[in-house]
């Protein structure tokens, strides 16, 4: 695609960034604080933060109420500001049992170990339009309780809660890779079909979460998937984030994020196609946003699957990142005059008549 300079028109310009001020800036409504958007649209800054690659709620806040909503703009906002802080250290791996549950589900199993813990959740009720003005819908509100569980006793949110077991012995396929023994960085190194597992998990965990679901929905329901997906476990809860001491080496825990993880499982994995085997999937991204976790466990493993000249995995490397595909679209409409002008004069010189046709 050509590109071509263009100068002039600096008064539309900044007479255009006015009025783009103005609308953000203006209105009769009050000024939105931050806690009000990081305590009244938390699902909102936990996507942004997620897709931007950076645990901020604040920052979110910002970015969202600078972009006036629009979650694609914010998340473009808070991965520029990403880029200029400094590396200040190197987080270390941390198991997922260190996460310390408020939900966890298990629908592969009926008793889990550790009990069903429903949490917050709409999953089992009717989703309807609250039309209570805010004094009513605050004071019909229940009071705060623990998560509601079933089928064991009740677990407090923030004790140890253990990990669903795996398949049985000898039914589970093994995918570990010796190959990819640590995360591969993708705001350091370009992300092209090829890359490890963990380069793909990374690029997912970064994903536009409307475009990983859907992908993920349109691959999985295609004819030869037609094997069930089943979540072998879904959890929301609070992972710590830990670094080398300085001085000691030792690890140290030095905050924590909201993160939802997902495992599920198929059937007929690769290389076993007599269907002797249990393929296991997994995906793990920051705050409240369960449906990209599971598109995301459920694109793990369908990329492994798939033996279409990495055409899958491509799509999930380059078609699914939100600031890149809001960056294309913002391009379209810059000047391309010249472009659209070598396509109309291409098309004339092939629709005039040859004057050798005569002869």
């Amino acid at each position: 695609m050509g590109y071509s300079g263009v100068r002039g028109g600096q008064e539309a310009i900044h007479a255009a960034e006015r009025l783009a001020r103005r609308d953000r800036l203006g209105g009769a409504s009050r000024w939105l604080e931050l806690d009000q958007i990081t305590g009244r649209l938390g699902l909102a800054v936990d996507r942004v933060m997620g897709e931007a690659g950076l645990w901020a709620p604040e920052l979110a806040a910002r970015a969202i109420r600078q972009s006036r909503g629009d979650l694609l703009e914010a998340a473009q906002l808070l991965r520029a500001h990403r880029s200029t802080l400094p590396r200040l250290a190197y987080s270390s791996p941390v198991p997922a049992a260190a996460i310390r549950p408020v939900r966890r589900i298990s629908p592969a199993y009926r008793n889990p170990p550790g009990g069903q813990i429903l949490g917050a959740t709409h999953d089992y009720t009717p989703r309807i339009l609250d039309l209570a003005d805010e004094d009513t819908a605050r004071a019909t509100a229940p009071p705060p309780r623990r998560p509601a569980t079933a089928g064991t006793p009740v677990v407090a949110p923030d004790s140890a809660v253990p990990p669903v077991g795996l398949p049985p012995a000898g039914l589970l396929a093994d995918r570990r890779d010796p190959t990819d023994p640590e995360p591969f960085d993708i705001t350091r190194a370009p992300a092209r079909p090829g890359v490890p597992r963990s380069a793909r998990l990374t690029a997912m965990t970064r994903a536009e979460t409307g475009s990983l679901t859907h992908l993920w929905y349109l691959v999985a329901q295609a004819p030869h998937n037609a094997q069930p997906e089943i979540p072998l476990e879904l959890r929301r809860g609070h992972l710590p984030l830990r670094i080398e001491h300085p001085f000691t080496g030792s690890p140290v825990t030095v905050a924590g994020v909201r993160v939802s993880e997902a495992r599920t499982v198929r059937p007929d994995a690769r290389p076993h196609p007599d269907g002797s085997r249990i393929d296991i999937s997994y995906g793990l991204c920051l705050g409240d946003n369960e449906a990209k976790a599971l598109a995301m466990a459920g694109l793990d493993l369908l990329v492994h699957r798939d033996k279409t000249a990495d055409r899958l995995e491509q799509r999930v490397l380059t078609a699914l990142d939100g600031p890149e595909l809001a960056g294309y679209l913002e391009h379209l409409k810059l000047p391309h005059y010249v472009d659209f002008r070598s396509i109309v004069d291409r098309l004339r010189a092939l629709q005039a008549p040859n004057p050798e046709e005569g002869l």
